[in-house]
């Protein structure tokens, strides 16, 4: 359970749209405090800064939580490049915190923890206190929007304190930072992105983490669908052909049963076990003439135990070693809501678990039940852009960004352009936070419900075996089929910490 914490104080929140960035931390008179910069119209050496009680800011925790991490990996570069001394020094005593102060160190620390009575009854005439003193304000002074919510707008004179950004924080500050107390920002952090996943529809999607005090990114939005980008178009719905020779009362009551008369499978690969001798020649005739199989019998994608229920459906056997794309009926199909081919259009039906790994490999996805072989879990999802734009993206980020892009390529030989991609770095679902793996668990598939449309389909996540349930879902994503170990690529490459028995020790961007 997530306690959030109160306070007995009277608080008021900040203009989240007037918010630049946090800068700093410090812990006064035991409250945690964060310095804000405010928004300018225009480019300034000296933006308006104030610091602030961590409840006040809990409208832009996204901000806080950029703050706190990029504040870990300063904390970690300053460890790693920190010279022991040789001065001489008492177990309790820390001479990078004790070393001479410069007056401006001086002066910035002796605003963060004495307030000046001249400069309060100035500067927060219009804001009542948020603490036991008033927060300090640089380059400009407190005042409140129509809503109610505080901001700092820019101001000068004798009673406004005027520093510069490039001399904040100080080394003096930063310091304060490393050692203040964060948990109440963690906290509150926690609680708002397990009040999200509330939110996500399906079933419960829990957050679970033993290892540390981290959350995954607050920026990250769940959606239900891709978002399409400026520049990606998706084929019209009357483009999509439904099967109109079905029923739902189709043999034993599933819908689409006679794979020779669903239109929908019309590009679904032919049941060579099935054919007749005469239907052989005709296959043999398609395949060299690039004629339409229609009419031939198809492998049907889906196995059902029981119609009413839709969690006992999945991939069968040779769906799942095949990798061949797979054809869903659609809204425009007269075989019914309960026709059997309907499977991953329905969304996610299992309870999943984002967590924290103990291995250094980040965040995980888990299932709180047991999987069976074929079982679907998830689709993966994000924000649909243009190669050109993919390409802007990957040059403009880290390595470890081409992990979310996802290329659309399966039906490349039917395109009219270039291969859309998805980018699940921002928006998407759990499915973003499924591991790799050289001996993966689940696979991917190509899942299409509209035939015509070769550019725009979903990827979903199908069981390729019995999962028990909180093993940590994984797949490869380099989606290989070579069990064999591969060479050190050089510097491209990022080393694989899957620790699977048959790992292939290097992963390629």
């Amino acid at each position: 359970m997530v306690v959030i914490p109160s306070s007995i104080r009277h608080t008021r929140r900040v203009a989240v749209d007037k918010v630049h960035t946090i800068i700093c931390n410090r812990v006064n008179v035991g409250d945690e405090q964060y310095l804000v910069r405010w928004h300018t119209e225009n480019k300034t050496s000296t933006p308006p800064l104030s610091w602030h009680l961590v409840n006040e800011l809990q409208r832009c925790l996204e901000h806080v939580q950029d703050y706190l991490d990029e504040r870990e990996r300063s904390k970690k570069i300053v460890s790693r490049n920190k010279v022991p001394s040789k001065k001489r020094k008492s177990s309790e005593e820390d001479l990078e915190t004790k070393r001479r102060l410069s007056p401006f160190d001086r002066r910035l620390q002796h605003d963060s923890r004495t307030p000046s009575a001249s400069r309060s009854s100035s500067v927060f005439s219009n804001v009542p206190p948020a603490s036991s003193t008033s927060p300090d304000v640089y380059n400009g002074v407190l005042d409140v929007d129509e809503h109610g919510f505080v901001f700092c707008r820019p101001a000068s004179g004798p009673d406004v304190a005027s520093v510069s950004i490039t001399n904040i924080p100080t080394a003096a500050m930063k310091q304060i930072a490393y050692q203040a107390d964060v948990r109440t920002a963690n906290t509150l952090i926690r609680a708002e992105y397990v009040r999200r996943l509330r939110h996500v529809p399906g079933p419960p999607i829990e957050l679970f983490n033993t290892v540390d005090a981290s959350t995954p990114s607050l920026r990250f939005r769940y959606i239900p669908q891709y978002v399409l980008a400026e520049g990606v178009y998706q084929y019209a719905l009357d483009t999509a052909i439904g099967c109109q020779k079905c029923s739902p009362r189709m043999a034993r009551d599933v819908g689409c049963e006679y794979t020779q008369k669903c239109d929908c499978l019309e590009y679904a690969a032919v049941d060579e076990g099935r054919l007749t001798s005469e239907e052989k020649k005709l296959y043999e005739r398609c395949l060299a003439e690039g004629l339409s199989t229609m009419g031939l019998p198809k492998k049907f994608p889906y196995y059902a135990k029981d119609t009413k229920i839709r969690l006992t459906r999945g991939l069968v056997p040779w769906y799942l070693q095949s990798r061949r794309p797979i054809y869903e009926c659609n809204d425009r199909c007269r075989c019914g809501a309960d026709c059997r081919n309907k499977n991953v259009q329905f969304g996610r039906k299992v309870e999943v678990e984002i967590f924290k790994t103990k291995s250094g490999r980040g965040w995980g996805l888990r299932c709180k039940q047991n999987l069976r072989q074929g079982q679907f879990i998830d689709t993966y999802r994000g924000e649909v852009i243009t190669d050109e734009e993919a390409t802007r993206r990957e040059n403009t980020s880290s390595k470890a960004k081409a992990s979310y892009l996802y290329s659309l390529d399966k039906f490349e030989a039917d395109m009219q352009h270039e291969a859309y991609v998805v980018d699940g770095e921002f928006m998407g679902g759990p499915t973003k936070f499924i591991n790799h793996s050289c001996e993966p668990n689940c696979r991917q598939y190509t899942v299409s419900y509209n035939k015509n449309d070769p550019h725009i389909y979903d990827i979903a996540f199908f069981a390729c075996r019995n999962i028990p349930a909180y093993e940590e879902l994984t797949f490869d994503y380099l989606d290989k089929e070579e069990d064999e170990e591969m060479e050190d690529p050089g510097e491209d490459a990022i080393p694989c910490l899957c620790g699977a028995a048959k790992c292939r020790k290097w992963l390629w961007t």
